[in-house]
């Protein structure tokens, strides 16, 4: 055993998770068995590696662990049905842990990641358990993502484990035909774990540097599978252009810097360049999809040296045609303030009107947001720090929350200088 335990160490272990599983998983054919095995062995290393220090090889340790579990469940089968010949042969045969690693193709994740998206899952049954098995995300993250009571999300994932273990899918990665099939509903995984990454739902930390990489990781190899494929070229654009401001949205004590107020000297230049070139390559094949449209937005921000230069009428036009491309209540939301920014707070505000008898956005926390800031924009204050209170109550991100708290104690502020004043 070596190394300290420390927040590093934390983060290899959620690193790890998804390769492990992708280890098991190939090796018995049980996913959900070896999903709960996976998490048995997590536990252990958390309770025993900070006493004992991080093994030589983490993952092997790991998959020992949950290999041994799997064993355990092997015999007990063998004394519950009473077929202690054939099974037990399988059970004495089976590869030793270090076979199991050694032959661990580099892709498990990824092949893991299509198996979860396996056309007899219903689309959000599969996009939710490949969150939850390749992601790490909680119930509550992902229901988060889905705009959905986390209890409705909780048996999603139960049905799709229970289709996954009556089909009886191999573990392997599909032909090309079934990779294109299946794209749709990877992309849209890689997505919503980049965003979670980049933009926590819950906790103390604005953003999980680990879920963005991971994604990143995966959106590169499922572009290399499918290299012709304008939407995984985009969503890998989206990603890069988006992750290149990663350094200026948080200060010295970790506190939101939203976007206008950003110092860009800190954006990655070079994850905008190449950015901008994968997006250039996408949009040449000719096809106009969501990612494509998401990364045009997003390289109109970083083409602005300063906030007050971003071309908003450009931006506000990319969003009235992914409404068209691809509508829903958050790019209602965000052309919005598109609209806001080119034809004033109160056509913003107007826009705004829709989502509220939206279900699947009406009470979200950044409809609040957004409608407070056009608010202040428009000079309506007292209803301005009323909504970011209301968002600031909603929010499960304590960066936001922070935020969205001193924006209203900021507003609340200047309102008493201004009465006293008169």
């Amino acid at each position: 055993m070596t190394k300290p335990w420390d927040a590093v160490s934390e983060r290899l272990l959620r690193e790890l998770a998804p390769q492990v599983l992708g280890a098991v998983a190939r090796r018995f054919r049980d996913f959900s068995a070896a999903e709960d095995a996976v998490q048995e062995a997590m536990i252990a290393a958390f309770t025993q590696w900070p006493q004992e220090g991080i093994p030589d090889n983490p993952r092997g340790w790991l998959i020992q662990v949950a290999s041994r579990r799997m064993a355990d469940q092997a015999r007990s089968e063998i004394a519950r049905r009473e077929r202690e010949t054939s099974v037990a042969r399988e059970v004495e045969t089976m590869a030793p842990t270090v076979d199991i690693e050694s032959d661990m193709d580099q892709d498990d994740t990824l092949i893991l990641l299509f198996m979860c998206c396996h056309p007899a899952l219903t689309s959000s049954s599969a996009i939710a358990l490949t969150l939850r098995a390749v992601g790490g995300l909680t119930t509550a993250e992902i229901a988060n993502a889905f705009l959905v009571p986390e209890a409705t999300m909780a048996q999603r994932i139960s049905r799709a484990k229970q289709s996954i273990k009556a089909s009886g899918m191999p573990f392997r990665l599909p032909s090309p035909q079934e990779r294109a099939e299946r794209l749709p509903a990877v992309l849209h995984v890689l997505y919503l774990i980049f965003n979670e990454g980049y933009t926590s739902s819950v906790g103390a930390q604005l953003q999980r540097l680990d879920l963005a990489r991971e994604a990143i990781r995966l959106t590169r190899c499922a572009k290399m599978l499918l290299p012709e494929n304008a939407e995984a070229t985009g969503l890998l654009a989206l990603m890069l252009l988006t992750d290149a401001r990663r350094a200026a949205r948080t200060g010295p004590d970790q506190e939101l810097i939203p976007l206008d107020k950003q110092d860009r000297t800190l954006w990655d230049r070079a994850e905008i360049s190449e950015g901008a070139e994968l997006l250039a390559a996408a949009l040449s094949q000719g096809s106009v999809g969501l990612y494509q449209l998401q990364a045009a937005i997003a390289a109109v921000h970083d083409e602005a040296a300063r906030a007050e230069e971003t071309d908003w009428p450009q931006i506000l036009a990319l969003y009235e045609l992914l409404k068209q491309v691809s509508p829903s209540p958050m790019v209602t939301l965000n052309h919005a303030i598109a609209a806001a920014m080119v034809h004033g707070p109160s056509r913003g505000l107007e826009l705004l009107k829709a989502l509220d008898c939206d279900p699947r956005l009406a009470g979200h926390y950044r409809l609040d947001a957004v409608r407070a800031h056009l608010l202040e924009m428009v000079g309506d204050y007292e209803s301005a720090i009323k909504h970011y209170r209301i968002a600031a109550g909603r929010t499960t991100s304590i960066p936001e929350q922070n935020y969205l708290m001193t924006q209203a104690a900021r507003l609340a502020d200047n309102t008493r200088g201004l009465k006293s004043d008169l």
